[in-house]
């Protein structure tokens, strides 16, 4: 089995480069619709809306040049442009929403999506032993459940 610098099997790194990939393409639709739904947002809840939502998509901010990050470290090429992401995504793309609960359940909607990619490529990256990989997957996963108990709690909905 030939491998990377890494000491990761170059077939099966070519396989999580690909998943990395659709995350960061679905990422990047996830950036938007925050950015969106920020500069969207009406009614009586829009001071702290405004505020989570720029929190939330700085956040998406840092995963995705994570993301990409990763990708060049195992040694693939980021994808970069607005045909690849749309693609590869696999999540709701908001349009035009600026009332508080449907810009909630997008939010939880997306990262709902965004956690069954990490799930697939957390599987993937722990039977080649990339802890690099699993690490982040991880961390991405513990948040997103977390935001999404936070967003479903906003809702006054159970899981």
């Amino acid at each position: 089995m030939k491998t990377n610098i890494l000491g990761l099997p170059v077939k099966e790194s070519e396989l999580i480069v690909k998943e990395l990939n659709v995350l960061l393409s679905n990422f990047q639709v996830y950036y938007q619709n925050l950015r969106g739904i920020h500069w969207n947002i009406r009614g009586k809840r829009f001071f702290d809306l405004h505020v989570k939502f720029e929190e939330l998509y700085t956040d998406a901010q840092v995963k995705i040049d994570l993301i990409a990050e990763r990708v060049l470290t195992i040694g693939g090429t980021p994808l970069h442009t607005f045909e690849d992401y749309i693609k590869n995504n696999k999540i709701v793309v908001g349009k035009n929403i600026s009332n508080d609960e449907k810009a909630v359940h997008l939010i939880v909607s997306s990262l709902t999506d965004l956690l069954k990619i990490e799930r697939e490529i957390l599987k993937q990256s722990d039977e080649i032993n990339d802890e690099g990989t699993n690490s982040m997957m991880s961390d991405f996963i513990s948040e997103q459940e977390k935001t999404i108990w936070m967003m479903r709690a906003w809702l006054e909905e159970d899981l």
